[in-house]
């Protein structure tokens, strides 16, 4: 796929108790490019979400952060993306990722869903369409089955928070490359990078 970028999707959950937790780390993406764009989030009923507009090499972006709960996130991107008419393949999701440690960073374009659950919605939202980018931010891993839910609905540490800032701010430097929809070169510079401290993590 080599579809310029016109959607920007934070998943995670709503709530100054999720706010910090590693569930959320596709939020932390997505409201640090509206910062550093000058975009300012309002609630939109009608998208079950927050969304706001940036401008990234004279295109326009739409950013939008679901109001639902994670394994709801289709809710409120289907009906954005249906209102506007976006083809799935200008939409990047972005998410955290449990098969990639702390301090890794990668592009992902179609492909299975790993079990995530708010993919898995997004793309039932979308009649099934898995023909979408996604942004897989690394939180790791904690070794067993049933400690994954503590782990991503537990707070980063603030050595694990640095590193996962390190890697959003990476890729925000690339977001050009994704929005001009030079897919392979972002993930080549992307792909390339690893967070301070990052390794075994």
């Amino acid at each position: 796929m080599s579809a310029p970028l016109s959607l920007i999707v934070g998943v995670g959950n709503p709530g100054s108790q999720y706010a910090q937790t590693r569930h959320n780390v596709g939020v932390w993406f997505v409201q640090r490019l509206a910062e550093q764009y000058g975009g300012v989030f309002r609630e939109e009923k009608k998208f079950f979400g927050q969304t706001c507009s940036i401008t990234v090499s004279d295109q326009e972006v739409r950013l939008l952060i679901p109001s639902t709960y994670m394994n709801e996130s289709g809710k409120s991107v289907g009906a954005l993306v249906n209102f506007f008419r976006i083809p799935h393949q200008r939409m990047l999701v972005a998410h955290d990722e449990l098969d990639l440690a702390t301090g890794i960073i990668r592009i992902k374009q179609g492909g299975g869903l790993a079990g995530h659950n708010g993919l898995r919605d997004i793309s039932r939202c979308l009649a099934g369409s898995q023909e979408y980018n996604r942004l897989r931010i690394g939180v790791g891993h904690p070794g067993m089955k049933e400690a994954v839910t503590g782990h991503v609905l537990g707070k980063a540490s603030v050595e694990d928070r640095t590193i996962i800032d390190e890697c959003i701010g990476q890729a925000i430097e690339v977001l050009p490359l994704m929005v001009a929809g030079q897919w392979q070169r972002a993930m080549n510079e992307l792909h390339t990078f690893r967070a301070d401290n990052g390794e075994g993590k």
